[in-house]
């Protein structure tokens, strides 16, 4: 397994702190997914406000919107900043810094401009833990690649195969959402049962091409960092899908119960 790593990842950088972030990124990404599954969950969207009726303590909430810019555009402008930042002619590194770019603008501008939200919010505490881990991913991601400068190149080059699955991910993440933005009109904010796509094989499809596109790239870039990170997020968006299936379970009787939560007919 080590021989097998090590043909297709890069040494670890020799920063103590991003191999730490590494470790810390995975174990607390796929803790939160965890907790979704428990019931525990980031109180944004659908689920903003299960979590406060158990709690006493006071919290801020924010609109849909606010709390979705929160999530999206420290993590977009670190991808700018880092065009000044790591200045370089490595395409491998170029490619890392472009793709964190364009994947938070695109969620940036779907909040925006796609999105069209239901009386639900986001918590102030949910949108700073959310906003603060996409914000230290792309910052980590980045200087972890930079310090790969000057490495051996792995054996195994993944990056154009990469950049596919990016744009894979990248399209059917947007394509997914378009879908789920015609179900309501500007003065409708209930829930419907989602329809097209792969809303017919997986209740969050969205979700499944947002983990086809940090695969993508990973294997653009082929470090630690991504690898932590794109795993954690698996196993978050497993979670986060699960307690979404189960809610649509709940709240519709007439949600087709061969529809899976992320991966068609498995899960």
């Amino acid at each position: 397994m080590a021989s097998m790593l090590s043909s297709v990842i890069f040494p670890p950088p020799p920063s103590l702190i991003i191999s730490v972030m590494s470790v810390v990124s995975l174990v607390a990404i796929a803790g939160l997914g965890i907790s979704e599954i428990l019931g525990k969950h980031l109180q944004y969207s659908r689920f903003w406000n299960l979590n406060s009726e158990k709690s006493t303590r006071m919290q801020i909430k924010l609109s849909s919107r606010t709390g979705m810019l929160v999530f999206y555009v420290p993590a977009f402008l670190s991808g700018v900043a880092s065009f000044v930042l790591y200045p370089n002619h490595d395409l491998r590194l170029f490619l890392v810094k472009v793709t964190l770019t364009i994947h938070f603008f695109k969620r940036t501008i779907e909040v925006l401009f796609v999105h069209k939200y239901s009386t639900s919010g986001v918590v102030l505490d949910s949108a700073i833990l959310i906003s603060s881990s996409y914000f230290s991913a792309t910052s980590s991601m980045i200087h972890g690649q930079y310090l790969t400068q000057g490495f051996p190149e792995p054996q195994v080059d993944l990056k154009y195969p990469g950049v596919l699955l990016f744009l894979l991910g990248i399209f059917g993440n947007l394509y997914h959402h378009l879908l789920l933005a015609s179900l309501r009109t500007k003065s409708d904010k209930e829930y419907k049962i989602p329809k097209g796509g792969l809303f017919g094989l997986v209740i969050c499809p969205h979700y499944l091409f947002e983990v086809l596109g940090f695969i993508g790239i990973l294997f653009i870039s082929q470090t630690l960092y991504p690898l932590c990170f794109t795993v954690g997020t698996i196993v978050y968006l497993m979670g986060r899908s699960y307690a979404t299936r189960r809610w649509y379970l709940s709240k519709f009787e007439d949600f087709p119960k061969d529809v899976k939560a992320l991966i068609p007919y498995v899960f």
